[in-house]
């Protein structure tokens, strides 16, 4: 049986929901574990479980064929967890059975999106293909796994405003866990950039790619298919992380961040987003818009509160609505230092330091 006939058309029963603007096509419904879902004709979804407050994140099965015959292009493969691998295992061993993969596409470099990246490639001796940014991304966090916390990443804690107690708790995970939730990744693979077309089976993607969220985040888009492949660059019910990071402490990804929602709202409306976490939905502009708001409202309640010096962690009660424990720490942290960077970038703050911790106040 041919992948094309497995992966027609999705089950016409499906009744749609609205909530906030978006329309669920699928009305909530979502590929059962071990099983997976057509969104579209040649377009297959794959629900996988990870650890965290996100609980999932979405893969995608798109039909191909290469010189050695069809198979599918997967687009992310989950964290390099016991739960992940053994759900795949069960794939292949049942919707998947036969099922070759012909390119290993990876949006980012995020352990939930390129964790079992190089298994795969291992498996089906197929390229991985990434941005120039995400690939070096991954392969430096992998060359650079440690022991012990670098200096660097401790001094930008300090800065940022934690204690002692914070610290030491954040050390005692030394600086090697990117490693163990990414398999190692094959020395070559494809390098694909902004307005790249990537041809797929019978289709042709263009390539859009973002920033902020990561360095060069690939979203997949199809014109014909009106369909959007947008990993975590366009999410439904909650918005992306956008952290300032010891790599660059001087960049400022808000502002690349808000730089790519303005790029993205140069696509139709009218495309099916399939996301890296949560449901597809339609009204791409109406979540750009709302996510653009979110943060420029933060930001704007953000400089009222700096009329009094803050550290980045004095922040955390004006950016989330929720407490922050230590698990969460390190993104609060990041996703404040953010914002307060994209204030002093737009003259509305300046920044202190004192005793290596940064202060800002408004201008």
């Amino acid at each position: 049986m041919s992948i094309a006939v497995a992966a027609q058309a999705p089950d016409p029963s499906f009744v749609p929901t609205s909530h906030k603007g978006l329309t669920y096509p699928f009305g909530g419904a979502e590929p059962a574990a071990g099983a997976v879902m057509t969104v579209a004709p040649g377009v297959r979804w794959v629900r996988l479980h990870v650890p965290g407050p996100l609980k999932h994140v979405n893969c995608w099965l798109l039909d191909d064929a290469d010189d050695q015959g069809e198979g599918v292009a997967l687009i992310d493969t989950g964290m390099n967890t016991a739960d992940a691998r053994a759900a795949w295992k069960t794939l292949w061993k049942g919707p998947l059975a036969g099922v070759r993969v012909t390119k290993m596409i990876g949006t980012h470099f995020h352990p939930d999106h390129i964790g079992l990246a190089g298994w795969m490639h291992d498996k089906h001796a197929c390229p991985v293909v990434m941005t120039r940014g995400e690939w070096l991304s991954a392969q430096m966090l992998r060359a650079d796994a440690r022991d012990a916390v670098p200096d660097d990443v401790t001094a930008m804690r300090v800065a940022a405003g934690w204690d002692v107690e914070q610290i030491a708790h954040a050390a005692t995970r030394g600086w090697a866990g990117f490693r163990q939730i990414v398999t190692a990744l094959p020395l070559g693979y494809t390098r694909i950039k902004d307005g790249d077309t990537l041809r797929i089976g019978a289709t042709d993607w263009q390539i859009v790619v973002g920033s902020g969220h990561s360095p060069e985040h690939a979203c997949l888009y199809d014109p014909l298919g009106k369909l959007l492949i947008a990993g975590d660059q366009v999410l439904p019910r909650i918005s992306p992380n956008v952290s300032l990071g010891v790599t660059e402490p001087n960049a400022d990804p808000l502002g690349e961040w808000f730089d790519s929602i303005a790029k993205l709202k140069l696509l139709p409306d009218d495309l099916l987003v399939l996301p890296g976490h949560g449901d597809p939905f339609t009204g791409l502009h109406a979540r750009l818009d709302a996510m653009d708001r979110e943060h420029r409202e933060r930001l704007d309640e953000l400089h009222v509160f700096l009329v009094e010096p803050r550290r980045a962690i004095d922040c955390f009660g004006r950016l989330f609505r929720r407490a922050i424990g230590p698990d969460m720490l390190g993104m609060a942290t990041g996703e404040s230092q953010a914002h307060l960077r994209r204030l002093v970038v737009e003259g509305r703050a300046t920044r202190t330091v004192e005793d290596g911790v940064w202060w800002y106040r408004a201008a």
